[in-house]
């Protein structure tokens, strides 16, 4: 019988080995595949990535992705979505109109080009850099993460779900805009855990201990 594990999905969007060695310094299994059926049975899902989302769907959709990970979220497997992950689990993007895996209702938005901070100067595009996350509830996987922390975000597109209530956490770049979103057994981070010291990697350890 197949040994459950914790799978990286790997769809060709890049920064896969950076996700595996957080977890494997965390002192867990994991392995790095794009074998729907090793992702349909996993212990749980990471579902990281850095591209664009036409490409990304696109890759998806040939390996069967897609419908492993609607199939693995439907049967309650806890799924964390990293970034690019994050933003393609919802209906539809702006980025190359490309319809989405659809688990959280809602779409993916541009920054608007002409965004300006607090002091009137113009922010550049895409986000990079380290902000706060403000959080509007509590959550499990977010346990001892207290909002003086400062997570590594990049990245020029954001989701935008169609109720708040799908929005644990939220991040000022010009606008408020949600950074993480929670519904039921999934959790979504628009910022890089794996890249974020010491915050990032509770997190990762929250979620690789949690059962929702």
């Amino acid at each position: 019988m197949m040994k459950k594990m914790i799978s990286i999905i790997d769809y060709k969007a890049g920064n896969l080995t950076s996700v595996k060695r957080a977890v494997s310094y965390l002192g867990y299994d994991s392995i790095i595949t794009s074998d729907s059926e090793k992702i349909s049975n996993s212990e749980r899902i990471i579902f990281p990535g850095v591209g664009q989302a036409g490409s990304a769907m696109e890759s998806l959709r040939q390996m069967n992705i897609d419908e492993a990970i609607k199939n693995a979220f439907n049967k309650g497997t806890p799924v964390l979505g990293i970034c690019l992950g994050t933003q393609i689990i919802m209906d539809y993007s702006e980025e190359k109109n490309s319809k989405c895996i659809g688990i959280v209702p809602g779409f993916v938005k541009a920054f608007e080009k002409n965004m300006k901070d607090d002091s009137n100067n113009k922010l550049k595009i895409p986000h990079m850099g380290w902000n706060k996350v403000k959080y509007l509830y509590k959550h499990p996987v977010f346990d001892n993460i207290n909002e003086d922390y400062e997570f590594y975000f990049v990245h020029s597109y954001y989701p935008f779900p169609e109720n708040d209530k799908y929005t644990l956490g939220i991040t000022n770049y010009g606008i408020n805009f949600a950074s993480v979103i929670a519904y039921n057994n999934l959790i979504a981070t628009q910022f890089h855990p794996e890249k974020s010291g010491e915050p990032g990697l509770a997190i990762l350890n929250n979620f690789c201990k949690w059962n929702p």
